[in-house]
């Protein structure tokens, strides 16, 4: 996520558990919300990870979250928010600051506490099962987490400083799946509920392996970027669009896509919108498997192709052909260029008539399988921010197809873009060594 936006402090007090514990400074009105609960359409988790440069231009998505609710008594947020800005407490005081919105204003009780590790699967787990826990008190009808940091494709992403860490898109997943898990233990009563999707408010998390872990963590939706996105990113008033369209998943991803993708940030003549481009996938278990195997007799098909040298070029030919991401200036050094928009990918495989009709069967199936998990998207062909950089062609996840050694993994080991369950499974690590 790049950080382009002004600076934003979100400063409101509410009534502390513990109120000797905390400095506030100043004067403010106290923020309550009715302790009745009422029945809702929508809890919408808000994971904001602070604890880097994107705490103050990040912060907004609160702000927009308490609007939201004052219009939509139907959504409340759930948030767990590590930061150091002065608000609760002092500036440049890290913490971690949780609570609810509902109905316009803060829950009555915040709990303040060290600072989390954000980068933690632990940690996110158990926000993810309060989130749960709070749903079923507002006897939601959907469920939804948004996740709000620093994203890295395949390589992970919720990059905590104070802790050093950065969590593998598989175990963001795998957090989901454990605190399901962990609600349900505590709430068997309420065992059947999940996630129903995830916002990723950070860069190039529209990928087939995030999209493949997430759905076999339960979860329905991804929303999200192939891009490197712009701070603040993913506006929390599409908590409004889902909510609206709850059982109406085609609408819902139209609405979520087109609100993203008009959202302005930035002074009056220096606007600028948070993605190059901007996708909503439907994560049906039975679609997911279809890509999965799609992919996998693809990776198949071309690594025994890639046995004549003439084919082997042929094929970097194709894959170079079709730009990665980070397509904005001084990026190089940067991964992610060989992450490369799966469909486009694939399609110019299949229409290569100088490949084998079994490798250009399977990229037709490929892409097939991919499309049909797009339920919207939308991208600029020519997106001002990254020098009119051009993303036509970036409909859809993306899939990491290196064809050098320097693109396999140049952040190894802190970021690895092979090492998650999709990679394996589909076969990409031996067609790699073979192709890059």
């Amino acid at each position: 996520m790049l950080a382009l936006a002004p600076d934003f402090r979100f400063a409101r007090v509410v009534v502390m558990e513990q109120p000797t514990a905390i400095y506030v400074g100043g004067s403010f009105m106290l923020a309550t919300v009715n302790a009745e609960r009422v029945s809702r359409s929508l809890e919408f988790g808000i994971y904001r990870d602070g604890d880097n440069n994107l705490d103050a231009v990040q912060a907004l998505v609160i702000a927009q979250a308490k609007d939201v609710s004052a219009h939509e008594p139907g959504i409340e947020f759930t948030v767990e928010d590590t930061t150091s800005r002065r608000g609760f407490a002092p500036a440049h005081v890290l913490r971690s600051e949780s609570y609810s919105i509902a109905d316009g204003a803060l829950s009555r009780d915040v709990k303040l506490a060290p600072p989390h590790d954000m980068s933690s699967r632990q940690n996110l787990a158990r926000f993810v099962a309060r989130t749960l826990d709070n749903a079923e008190a507002s006897d939601a009808r959907e469920t939804w987490l948004d996740l709000v940091d620093h994203g890295g494709g395949d390589g992970g992403g919720l990059e905590a400083d104070h802790w050093r860490g950065i969590m593998r898109a598989d175990d963001m997943a795998g957090a989901i799946s454990d605190g399901v898990a962990l609600h349900a233990q505590a709430h068997p009563e309420d065992a059947a509920r999940r996630i129903d999707g995830v916002v990723s408010n950070q860069c190039l998390m529209a990928t087939l392996a995030f999209s493949s872990a997430l759905s076999h963590a339960g979860v329905k939706f991804l929303a999200a970027s192939p891009e490197t996105m712009l701070a603040p990113g993913v506006p929390s008033t599409v908590a409004a669009d889902i909510a609206h369209n709850v059982g109406d998943p085609a609408t819902m991803a139209s609405a979520v896509v087109a609100r993203t993708m008009s959202t302005r940030y930035g002074d009056t003549g220096e606007r600028f919108g948070p993605a190059a481009a901007f996708d909503v996938l439907d994560l049906d278990p039975q679609k997911i498997a279809r890509v999965e195997t799609a992919v996998r007799n693809l990776d198949g098909a071309l690594l025994s192709a890639a046995s004549d040298s003439a084919t082997r070029r042929i094929i970097r030919q194709d894959a170079k052909a079709i730009d990665g991401m980070v397509r904005f200036p001084q990026s190089e050094g940067l991964p992610w260029h060989a992450d490369r928009p799966a469909i486009e990918l694939y399609d110019t495989f299949a229409s290569d008539g100088r490949l084998p009709d079994a490798v250009r069967s399977a990229a037709a199936g490929a892409s097939s399988a991919v499309a049909a998990t797009v339920l919207a998207h939308r991208e600029f062909d020519n997106f001002r921010p990254f020098d009119g950089a051009d993303y036509s062609n970036a409909a859809g996840p993306t899939v990491h197809f290196p064809v050098s050694h320097k693109q396999i993994d140049p952040w190894a080991p802190q970021i690895s873009e092979t090492d998650n369950t999709f990679y394996a499974a589909v076969g990409a690590a031996d067609l790699t060594k073979v192709i890059a």
